[in-house]
C-alpha cells in the first residue's frame, strides 16, 4: 500500500544521502554474483571471489542446494519481480540496483510512503516568474519512497530518493533495526541447511591459479 509523505522529507534525506554498506556495495561483472551478492553469507563473498571459473560453477549449484527448495523458489520469484519492474534503473543488470537488492533480500514491504512531485518551484522574492516549458514534466512522478517492513516488535524503513535521469538511491536514515533483519533473512529465510557439510563442500572446489 503506497501512501504520500511530507515535501519535508526530502530536506531530511538530504542532509541523510550517506552510502549506506550492504546493500548499495555494487559488483558488476558476474551476472550470477551480482544477482545473488545480496543474500550471501560473507565466508560465501570469500569463497567465491577466489575459485576458477570451473570452481564458480560448481559453487552456484552448491548453493542452492544447500538450500531449500521453498527459499530458491521465493528468491526466484523475488526475481522475476525486479527484473519486471526495475528494469529502467539498470537495463543489463535490473537486479543490481538499490531497491532492487532490497527487495530481493527482504520482499515486498508491507507499505510504501511516497513524496510526489505535485507542486512547481516558485520563484524567489523579488524574483520574476520565468515562463517555462512544462509540457513534457511528469508532475505526479515519484521523487521519495519510504519501504517499511515488520520485524520482530520494530519497523524497518528503507528510505530512496530519485536521482536523474532514472535511479533510486537508498539513504541512510541510521535505523538500526535494518542490520537485524537483513541477517534474519540472510541466516533464516535464505539458510543453510547443513553449514559445516557446505564448508566442506566449498573447501573442496577448484580454486585460483
Amino acid at each position: 500500500m503506497k501512501k504520500p509523505i511530507g515535501v519535508a522529507l526530502l530536506f531530511i534525506l538530504a542532509i541523510l544521502c550517506l552510502p549506506v554498506r550492504g546493500v548499495s556495495a555494487i559488483p558488476k561483472k558476474d551476472a550470477w554474483y551480482t544477482q545473488h551478492y545480496i543474500i550471501m553469507q560473507d565466508f560465501e563473498r570469500k569463497a567465491y571471489r577466489g575459485l576458477s571459473a570451473d570452481g564458480r560453477k560448481a559453487f552456484q549449484e552448491l548453493f542452492w542446494a544447500a538450500r531449500t527448495r521453498d527459499a530458491r523458489a521465493m528468491y526466484q520469484a523475488r526475481l522475476d519481480y525486479v527484473t519486471k519492474n526495475f528494469w529502467k534503473e539498470n537495463s543489463q543488470q535490473p537486479w543490481n540496483t538499490d531497491r532492487s537488492r532490497v527487495y530481493l533480500l527482504n520482499g515486498s514491504p508491507a507499505s510504501i510512503d511516497v513524496d510526489q512531485n505535485v507542486d512547481f518551484a516558485m520563484p524567489l522574492p523579488g524574483q520574476m516568474a520565468q515562463a517555462t516549458n512544462r509540457s513534457n514534466e511528469d508532475v505526479g512522478a515519484n521523487r521519495g519512497e519510504v519501504w517499511i517492513y515488520p520485524h520482530s516488535r520494530y519497523f524497518v524503513k528503507y528510505s530512496f530518493i530519485f536521482v536523474q535521469p532514472s535511479q533510486w538511491k537508498v539513504v541512510n536514515t541510521g535505523d538500526r533495526f535494518r542490520g537485524e533483519l537483513e541477517d534474519y533473512n540472510k541466516n533464516v529465510t535464505f539458510g543453510i541447511v547443513d553449514l559445516e557439510k557446505y564448508k566442506q563442500d566449498l573447501a573442496a572446489l577448484d580454486k585460483k591459479k
